[in-house]
Parts: structure tokens; sequence; C-alpha cells
């Protein structure tokens, strides 16, 4: 059993990069480019937020403990939150929330047109994220749409990756992309397990 403040604790701990960086941008806080660290510092904790999402059900397995996966939809939207963000703070920042500059800008830079990607993809996962959604949709075709994630963390390293690309600093491009072969590579790995599984008691 979960203790009763784990998921206030996780949810308030899920706040605190959006609490600083609220402040930082109300302090003058964020270095000589603030809306550069904005950006970014959003951007960041997609990633960040996407690798505690996709490592609940690892974690569930190797502890034990099926009560973590109450822990998953909550890190999902806080995925979804901060991706809003960093799609509004370069809406806003670069783009001066003009419809036409964004439009025109996206398709021209690999980079942007990645992330829109993986933002388009978040739209339905995060839309349906409720127990209604799943009785509605049935929890086969739930589970088949909510598969997409893996696309998504591939798409956010790989726009990670074009992001850094033109620094040549790829320290935490690599560390992030470890954690989701990783996190992606246990799924693969059970996967054929249990399909081996399922054909042997098949045959029996």
């Amino acid at each position: 059993m979960l203790h009763p403040v784990a998921k206030p604790l996780l949810f308030a701990l899920c706040l605190l990069p959006f609490a600083w960086l609220v402040y930082g941008a109300a302090a003058d806080a964020l270095g000589a480019n603030p809306a550069e660290a904005l950006i970014r510092g959003t951007g960041d904790w997609v990633l960040r937020m996407l690798c505690l999402t996709l490592a609940v059900t690892p974690l569930r397995q190797w502890t034990g403990r099926p009560e973590l996966a109450r822990f998953r939809r909550m890190l999902g939207l806080f995925t979804f939150f901060y991706l809003v963000l960093h799609f509004l703070s370069y809406a806003w920042l670069d783009m001066g929330f003009d419809p036409q500059e964004i439009a025109r800008d996206i398709p021209k830079r690999p980079f942007a047109l990645v992330g829109f990607a993986a933002f388009v993809l978040m739209l339905p996962l995060a839309a349906t994220s409720f127990n209604r959604a799943i009785k509605a949709l049935g929890a086969k075709r739930w589970q088949a749409l909510h598969k997409s994630v893996y696309a998504i963390a591939l798409l956010a390293l790989l726009h990670f990756f074009w992001m850094r690309a033109g620094k040549h600093d790829f320290a935490e491009v690599a560390v992030y992309a470890a954690i989701i072969a990783v996190l992606l590579g246990w799924r693969l790995v059970h996967a054929i397990r249990a399909r081996r599984t399922a054909a042997r008691a098949a045959h029996a």
C-alpha cells in the first residue's frame, strides 16, 4: 500500500521545476538569456518526466510493488504539462504568438518539426488519461494508443539531439539516450519473453 501522502508529495515535487522557472523569470534570475532558459528549461523537464513515466513499469516489476502504477498517470500528465509549457515558451518568446510565423518556422527546422510531432502525438494520450476514456475506448484500444509514448520518447530524444548538435554538446544527450534505451530495451525483452512463454503454453 502507498502511504497516503505519497501522491500529494509527488505532485508537489513535480511542480517544483515550474515554481523555480516562474520565480526565476519574476526575479530576473534566469541568466543573460531568460527566454532561452525558459524554453530549454521546460524542454529538459519534458525529457525528465518522460523518463520517470517510462520507469514506473520496470520499477513496479523489479520491486514487486504493483501500487507504483498509480504514479504513472500523474507523471504522464506532468510530462504533457511541461510539454505544453515548452511549446508555449517557444510560441511566445521566439515567435511572438504569431500563428503564421509558427506555421512557417516549424516545417523548415527539423528539430522543431520532430518536437511538434511529439507534441501532436501526446495530445490524444493526455486527453484519454482518465477512467472514462479507458471505458469508452476499451482496455485493448487504450493500451494500443498509449504505446505511442515509445515513439514520443524517441522523437523527444531526436529533438534534443538536434537542439544540441549546433553547439556540439552531446553529453546530456548521451545520458538521456542511455536511460531511454534501457527503459525501451527492457520492454522489448519483456515482450519477447512473454511471447515465447505464450507460444510454449499454446503447444503444451
